[in-house]
């Protein structure tokens, strides 16, 4: 197996990046879409990162396969928050384990640097340790957690917020 390359996404990714995405909607409460994303719905999405500035998107790479990536996106639509952006990052199931979460931040928190991003915001569904472990890993700090706010899988779900702060 060879190292895996971090590099930014491209129109060419949009199957593995939405085939990696589905899963989570799908098979876990991860995050709160309940129906699969269409490729044209992911490709809309995917326009709306750029090559530079607050809205970016990585990829990992292993054996030329896409095993998942990370990004920021508007955290809110009001222009007050412009200067904050929310963060996710997905791998594939079967690469996980390998630091590609780690990765994927690095590089993304590193290209944010000298954009005018304040803070990242980055929320999860709880529970979910290794979700939290790579965030804390990262430099970020719980600011709340809200309460059975998401309904999927015939249950409630709670979701923390972080946060961390740019230099």
């Amino acid at each position: 197996m060879s190292a895996a390359v971090v590099r930014r996404a491209q129109p060419s990714d949009l199957q593995p990046l939405t085939d990696i995405y589905n899963h989570y909607v799908l098979h876990t409460p991860v995050t709160f879409d309940i129906a699969p994303w269409t490729l044209e719905r992911r490709a809309a999405w995917l326009a709306g990162f750029g090559d530079g500035g607050r809205h970016q998107l990585f990829v990992a790479e292993l054996d030329g396969r896409v095993v998942g990536y990370g990004g920021s996106g508007r955290f809110r639509a009001k222009a007050a928050y412009d200067t904050s952006v929310e963060s996710s990052v997905y791998l594939d199931p079967d690469a996980t384990g390998q630091g590609l979460g780690k990765r994927l931040y690095t590089r993304l928190l590193s290209e944010l640097e000298g954009t005018g991003v304040h803070r990242v915001m980055a929320g999860m569904t709880l529970p979910n340790d290794v979700s939290r472990a790579l965030h804390l890993g990262m430099g970020f700090t719980s600011c709340g957690v809200m309460h059975e706010v998401g309904h999927k899988f015939d249950r409630y779900w709670d979701v923390e917020w972080l946060e961390r702060r740019m230099p």
